[in-house]
């Protein structure tokens, strides 16, 4: 089975998504005018899902895929609106910012493979195999 077979104009078609993402994320959390330096800080956090791969494949990709689907962020935003929490907001939009610039940039959400095997294709080492 080939895993992360995403190419041509579906795979630009998909990243181009993930720059819509982003850019819509930005816009509002300027919009709402929240803190540049809350969320310079906080741009990174989901990245900590790769320590799941210091434990195996299966638990890196449960972990990266866990921080970088849009489930979480969209409820966690949804909920900031729909209770008025300005916490939840922030949190939400840093979220979304950060999945649209790693989908952006190329980075799916992981096979159990290993991470190099993504829904938007091959990346690193997987992709010279």
């Amino acid at each position: 089975m080939i895993l992360g077979n995403v190419v041509g104009a579906v795979r630009w078609t998909l990243r181009a998504e993930g720059a819509a993402l982003f850019i819509a994320a930005l816009c509002l959390y300027a919009n709402f005018e929240f803190s540049w330096l809350t969320f310079a800080i906080l741009f990174l956090i989901p990245d900590l899902s790769f320590l799941g791969y210091l434990i195996n494949n299966k638990v890196g990709a449960i972990a990266y895929n866990f921080a970088h689907s849009l489930v979480g962020a969209i409820l966690i935003l949804g909920l900031g609106f729909f209770n008025e929490v300005q916490l939840l907001q922030l949190l939400g939009l840093i979220w979304l910012a950060h999945i649209g610039f790693d989908r952006l940039l190329g980075y799916g959400l992981k096979y159990q493979r290993g991470f190099g095997y993504t829904h938007l294709g091959l990346i690193g080492k997987a992709k010279n195999i």
